[in-house]
């Protein structure tokens, strides 16, 4: 596989050199912020730069190439097959009853003998990402693994953008199936959050809405967690995500809140949190969060022996990025140093990230991880 790198930067085409460069790119991962993807003219550049290629575009919280991060600008990254296939499937959210049916018609249109495995690149605001997941998880008859993330916007939480093989505009969601023998398709994800205080019960939710934990009002008891950090809500929730263990499930999984309403006392997150559902805290530990990107990065190629893969996808949370501040490029430094030098990276910090928990098929929507899908032709 063959790959091609360009960034739009300060209103100017950048071209990233490549120990591969690829000259007829069949499919083009482009991650940006949304006031400049959004621009009539990258679309248009692409286009006469791509004219063979599927454009899979996003709106993003941060863009990663190599072991930088950016703000304000567009990574572009194109591929080039040698002997394997990439097939893109697009819809929006206005034309299915609710997410999960999105997932399973995404999942349906996609499916063949030789697929090897599913990227999803998600609107994240109009899509229930939970509910998401399952739809693309009930129709894996497959049991290829899923892997992938939702767009961002800053951290503003307004207006996500998607789109394929046109101007990017809201609800989309874009899957994209690869195909072919010779595709190795692994990967990684890990939080490094620490828990605290009590395990407490989920008493009443409805999908992502939570209202009570242990039959007392949820927004009143997480408030008496923040303290000082209670006048900078909602931005300072994302510093203080949920543990969560569904009843069912052997390993937790992390929930950021979005949003917060006042009036009615309740909390939106970005994930659906079952009643019943044990839940806990977290709090940031910079150096295991620098560490967790680390271990995803050398579980992201575990199936490759001592090959290294040819492109490695990064897709990181918001939250870590808020966390971390002026130490986020150290997260994508710690990731690539494992990776090494010769692999292709890009990617972006998202509102949601999906991904198996490990050499399982079955995804999950994840928040304040790293997650880490490496493609490799052989």
């Amino acid at each position: 596989m063959k790959t091609k790198q360009l960034q739009f930067i300060n209103k100017t085409w950048k071209s990233f050199p490549s120990t591969t460069y690829a000259y007829k790119c069949s499919l083009v991962l482009a991650f940006g912020s949304p006031g400049v993807i959004t621009e009539p003219e990258v679309f248009s550049y692409l286009k006469d730069e791509f004219p063979n290629a599927d454009i899979v575009m996003s709106t993003t919280a941060g863009e990663i190439i190599n072991d930088l991060v950016f703000d304000d600008t567009v990574v572009v990254t194109g591929l080039e097959f040698e002997k394997s296939t990439s097939k893109c499937v697009e819809t929006n959210i206005k034309l299915h009853k609710n997410s999960f049916d999105l997932g399973c018609f995404l999942m349906q249109n996609l499916l063949k003998d030789d697929l090897k495995a599913v990227f999803i690149v998600s609107d994240g605001t109009f899509i229930n990402g939970s509910e998401l997941v399952h739809g693309l998880n009930e129709k894996n008859i497959n049991q290829v693994p899923i892997t992938g993330g939702l767009a961002g916007d800053a951290d503003r939480f307004e207006k996500t953008f998607t789109s394929l093989n046109a101007m990017p505009s809201q609800g989309n969601v874009i899957a994209i199936g690869f195909y072919g023998n010779d595709l190795v398709i692994s990967h990684g994800s890990l939080g490094g959050w620490d828990e605290f205080g009590h395990e407490r019960m989920i008493t009443k939710a409805e999908k992502n809405v939570l209202y009570e934990i242990d039959h007392k009002n949820a927004l009143a008891l997480y408030k008496e967690y923040l303290g000082p950090y209670v006048k900078e809500l909602p931005a300072s929730a994302l510093l203080f995500p949920l543990s969560i263990l569904i009843e069912g499930s052997e390993k937790s999984l992390v929930r950021t809140i979005l949003s917060i309403d006042e009036e009615n006392k309740t909390m939106t997150f970005a994930g659906n949190l079952p009643i019943g559902s044990k839940v806990r805290l977290m709090k940031a530990n910079f150096e295991k969060l620098i560490t967790a990107s680390s271990i995803a990065a050398q579980n992201s190629f575990l199936s490759l022996g001592n090959q290294k893969p040819d492109l490695s996808i990064l897709v990181s949370c918001v939250g870590r990025k808020l966390v971390l501040q002026e130490r986020i490029d150290e997260e994508v430094e710690a990731a690539t140093k494992i990776i090494g030098e010769n692999t292709t990276i890009s990617g972006f910090y998202s509102y949601g990230e999906i991904s198996p928990f490990d050499r399982s098929t079955r995804c999950e929507l994840h928040n304040q991880t790293m997650t880490i899908t490496t493609i490799t032709e052989v």
